[in-house]
């Protein structure tokens, strides 16, 4: 991983506001791969397990949305079976 990477997950870890969006697409991009939907305000990724195999972020004015930060960080400690 990344130093860039690991600074933003820092970063969203310390606080899931004022994340700005591009940040959250990078670190979702590295851990999903690229987007499957990408030309609106949302980007919907691909996820390996069943049930909900989505994680979906919305810009919102160049930042990224509280509750998708939080989702976003699930998603990454469930994809790697440890609480990051």
């Amino acid at each position: 991983m990344s130093a860039k990477i690991e600074k933003i997950l820092l970063q969203m870890q310390e606080s899931s506001h004022n994340l700005r969006f591009g940040d959250l697409c990078k670190v979702c991009d590295h851990y999903f791969g690229e987007a499957r939907q990408s030309g609106s305000s949302h980007r919907i990724y691909k996820t390996p397990w069943p049930g909900d195999p989505r994680v979906n972020i919305q810009n919102d004015k160049g930042k990224a949305k509280s509750y998708q930060v939080k989702q976003v960080l699930l998603a990454i400690e469930k994809l790697k079976g440890t609480k990051i």
